[in-house]
């Protein structure tokens, strides 16, 4: 049988110092003037074996369990309450039979509710319940006796005597494990209900879905139908794609070589252009040089046509030949024939002035004896020096 050994409190109502009351074998009492704390004693008992009910601890909310303070004392906000037991016998439910001793405490914090401990593990307020239970004890036992309990065990009704029989036959924990597998029972068979509109809701559905999935099959069908006829489209055009690569490839490579050719013809050109570049300096200073000899014809011209005013016999001729050589001029590429020719009529013209200046100079002599020599020798030296300058101008040439 397991026994009763020691009860602790802290800070548990009037109990704000920890304090042991020890339960010896036998009978242990406890006697005290009214407010000294007797009652609270078992209402410790009852708190630690699993009473949830406020007012059966005569309060109205389980914080009011907790020291409110006096005037010399402040508050506290956590109280604790443990039950130790003997249990060398091994009469306890078999989750905490593995223990000669078990510490059953329960501890409330201020606004947080409390937790349940057994040797120092965390556990559920039924599994405490049970295990009292299983003990024909408990928060709301008969073995608990206060005042008027025993007139409310006379007056009792018989399920409530049937309570104290199930309680002195030591099959309260049976009961409390019967009313628990009731109310699992009565769970289920409302899950069982809900599973049977869950069921009809479900076949509605697995409809649907059967639908979806004949949907789905056939997209699936088409959707490899479209993807075989995307592969064979994606074949053709790649082969497409390779035969426009070569022909691409093939181009380039046309195009390569006729660039390369071009690039050849370029450099060629460009060479010829160098070439040509290197030439125009000379032929610059070639043209610069005929540019010369030209503006000295034209200055022979000149002076040709006044002498040509006073020799009326030899005025058109000079003038037919300045204007060809004029002509010559603006031409520049048949300049050197019209040239050529231009000499050669200036040799005929050069020929005949040397033929005049030998019938000017007989004429001088007969002038000198006609007495007019001074005038005709100043003729006859002016016509010797635009000789002399024709053929200077027709050497250069």
């Amino acid at each position: 049988m397991v026994e009763f050994t020691r009860l602790r409190l802290t800070g548990f109502k009037s109990f704000v110092d920890s304090t042991e009351l020890e339960i010896e074998p036998g009978m242990t009492g406890v006697v005290g003037p009214n407010g000294c704390g007797k009652s609270n004693l078992v209402e410790a008992l009852r708190w630690v074996m699993g009473e949830t009910s406020a007012k059966q601890m005569r309060g109205g909310e389980m914080d009011e369990l907790i020291f409110g303070g006096t005037r010399d004392r402040p508050a506290r906000n956590i109280a604790e309450v443990s039950l130790v037991m003997d249990n060398t016998s091994r009469k306890a439910t078999a989750q905490f039979n593995d223990s000669d001793d078990l510490e059953v405490s329960r501890r409330i914090e201020r606004g947080k509710g409390s937790v349940y401990r057994v040797n120092g593990r965390d556990v559920r307020a039924k599994d405490v319940q049970l295990l009292f239970a299983d003990l024909s004890s408990g928060a709301r036992s008969t073995a608990l006796v206060s005042q008027g309990r025993i007139g409310a065990l006379i007056a009792a009704k018989p399920s409530q005597r049937r309570a104290l029989l199930e309680e002195a036959a030591n099959i309260t924990g049976l009961h409390s494990r019967r009313h628990e597998a009731e109310l699992r029972l009565k769970a289920a068979e409302t899950n069982l209900e809900r599973l049977d509109d869950v069921i009809q809701a479900l076949d509605l559905q697995l409809q649907g879905l059967k639908k979806q999935a004949r949907q789905a099959a056939r997209y699936r069908t088409i959707s490899d139908s479209i993807r075989a006829a995307d592969a064979l489209v994606l074949t053709i055009r790649q082969a497409e794609a390779q035969k426009d690569l070569s022909d691409a490839a093939e181009a380039l490579a046309q195009a390569e070589r006729v660039v390369g050719e071009k690039a050849a013809v370029v450099a060629e050109a460009t060479t010829a252009q160098a070439r040509a570049a290197e030439a125009v300096p000379p032929l610059r200073q070639d043209e610069v040089k005929q540019a010369a000899k030209v503006q000295r014809l034209n200055l022979a011209l000149e002076q040709l046509d006044e002498e040509e005013r006073r020799i009326a016999a030899a005025k058109e001729a000079a003038e037919t030949r300045l204007s060809l050589l004029r002509d010559d001029l603006a031409r520049e590429q048949k300049r050197i024939a019209d040239a050529q020719n231009a000499l050669a009529q200036l040799n005929t013209e050069y020929a005949e002035l040397e033929s005049a200046q030998t019938s000017q100079e007989s004429a001088v002599e007969d002038a000198r004896h006609l007495g007019s020599a001074p005038r005709v020798e100043r003729e006859i030296l002016v016509v010797s020096e635009k000789s002399q300058r024709l053929t200077d101008c027709i050497g250069t040439e």
